[in-house]
């Protein structure tokens, strides 16, 4: 084993991590960036739905489990730039009221110690480091927001156009979902999307996307105090004798160990295996697992309830990229329903290898085929609730979910109300529709947020509001791990609008 020095050591490329990375690296600083996987190569199963949706090429082969100690297979990936290489792009601000406490019906979503104003700025930053596209004005439960986004929305195909006026006819609110692509409408020449029906839950293999590997990991790493180490997973934090900071970073490079050291250490692993990882490296100060006194590391898991509802018409649609809509009228609820519901947003296309992989067994491909051919995917969610009992931890090297869905009235709710909507409006009723609500499963991890969540009673949080550890001086976490809440949209851009917050802070420290 050798020891190294940094200024800072980073764990993870992600969201959380990368975006940190970029914002540090003109500091001078030495920094070390820690990535459990490598670079996601360019090929072109990056874009074949068999290889990807199917055959699950890109995801991780690791088996968790859930409570009952059954097998699941989590839908998370580790390369340079961590779950944005396959996300879709969504990057929403959470909404005002969604920083104070809010109560539901199935209990409370706390309040943060920090409001969306303390947000703000960092917002405004988050979007334009990711090539935001959206139009404000329109989204009812937005935020107040001075200036418009970054770049224009995309444009509707025509048939979600037919949606958008059918929806607005009835007197809902549908806008642009804000995305996280590299599109430029006016001039193509200057686009680097293509606008491709295979980019929600695919890598992109012309960068078209903005994700942490592209628009934060590569341009920090034109910094020469910048040092990426991939394939390097990160096995244990070591503490000083009184352990109040980390002074090791032990990781497995190929087939040996190093020990890392760093003025300052910051986990990025996802707010599951951040959580691992601290509870992995238990010593004789921290029993538990470091950073634990208040024996929250772990709890807490959040991950939101997550249900598809496919509109499937007796008329072929061929939207190649519909991913251009969303509503939030059932945001905070409504007249029939009181507390909150949650959004709703469409999703990529459908396509056979997909439905085959997230359908019944034996279904034929012809099936499937016709399936995609007539749909179209919505995307609903509702808060899921911070419980102390749902938690990550390892048990004889396992990883498990101890997890129970909370919040189910309101979830089915919602459901319920937005196949309403779609039974009601004009564009479908003409055609001949079926909506079919189909709810996801655990292994569904990838807004994973809320195991070391911050605030300003240690023995209540995790993190202080700085995202340092309140236990261990050094050591911060700037993934989705310290979420008090999940609210309910999705949270990367408030992962990401963290981080650039955070290394503000920590380029006062050194």
């Amino acid at each position: 084993m050798t020891v190294n020095h940094y200024d800072f050591i980073i764990v993870g490329t992600g969201a959380g991590g990368g975006t940190l990375a970029y914002k540090l690296a003109s500091s001078g600083k030495k920094i070390l960036v820690l990535e459990q996987g490598n670079f996601l190569p360019k090929e072109k199963a990056n874009w074949d739905t068999q290889e990807v949706s199917r055959k699950e090429r890109y995801r991780t082969s690791e088996l968790w489990y859930d409570k009952h100690g059954k097998a699941i297979k989590p839908l998370t990936h580790y390369y340079v730039g961590g779950n944005t290489k396959f996300y879709g792009g969504t990057l929403f601000r959470l909404r005002e009221r969604d920083f104070e406490k809010v109560i539901h019906e199935d209990g409370i979503s706390p309040e943060w110690p920090l409001k969306y104003q303390d947000f703000a700025p960092y917002y405004d930053e988050a979007e334009k480091l990711y090539d935001v596209h959206g139009k404000r004005g329109l989204d009812p439960t937005e935020p107040q927001i001075n200036q418009e986004y970054p770049f224009s929305p995309l444009s509707h195909e025509p048939y979600i156009q037919e949606v958008h006026d059918s929806l607005k006819y009835q007197g809902f609110h549908p806008f642009y979902q804000p995305l996280a692509i590299k599109l430029n409408e006016v001039n193509r020449s200057l686009s680097a999307c293509i606008r491709c029906h295979t980019c929600d839950g695919f890598p992109c293999l012309i960068d078209g996307k903005a994700d942490a590997d592209i628009n934060c990991v590569r341009p920090a790493m034109n910094y020469p105090n910048i040092t990426l180490i991939t394939e390097a997973k990160v096995v244990c934090l070591h503490t000083s004798p009184s352990g109040r900071e980390v002074t090791g970073v032990e990781v497995e490079i190929g087939n040996q160990r190093q020990i890392f050291s760093g003025d300052i250490v910051v986990l990025a692993c996802g707010a599951v295996n951040s959580a691992l990882l601290l509870l992995k490296s238990a010593n004789e100060q921290h029993p538990n697992g470091l950073a634990n006194s208040s024996n929250l590391v772990g709890r807490n898991y959040m991950t939101h309830n997550f249900a598809v509802v496919m509109t499937l018409s007796t008329q072929p649609n061929h939207p190649v990229f519909p991913k251009t809509l969303a509503i939030t009228d059932f945001y905070w609820g409504n007249q029939d329903f009181t507390y909150p519901m949650g959004s709703v947003q469409l999703l990529g296309g459908a396509n056979k290898d997909k439905i085959l992989a997230y359908g019944p067994p034996l279904m034929p491909n012809f099936i499937a085929e016709a399936i995609a051919n007539h749909s179209l995917s919505w995307l609903v969610i509702t808060e899921d609730l911070p419980d102390f009992n749902n938690r990550v931890l390892s048990r004889n090297g396992q990883v498990f979910l101890e997890y129970t869905h909370n919040n189910q009235r309101a979830f089915n709710k919602l459901i319920q109300q937005w196949i309403q909507v779609l039974q009601s409006i004009s564009v479908f009723k003409s055609m001949g529709t079926l909506h079919i609500p189909q709810k996801m499963g655990l292994r569904e991890v990838t807004h994973q947020c809320g195991t070391c969540r911050f605030g300003e009673d240690a023995n209540t949080s995790v993190l202080d509001i700085n995202c340092r550890t309140h236990d261990v001086d050094n050591l911060y976490v700037v993934d989705g791990s310290f979420f008090p809440s999940s609210a309910a949209v999705n949270p990367s851009l408030t992962i990401i609008a963290n981080a650039l917050r955070v290394g503000e802070y920590l380029l006062t420290r050194i």
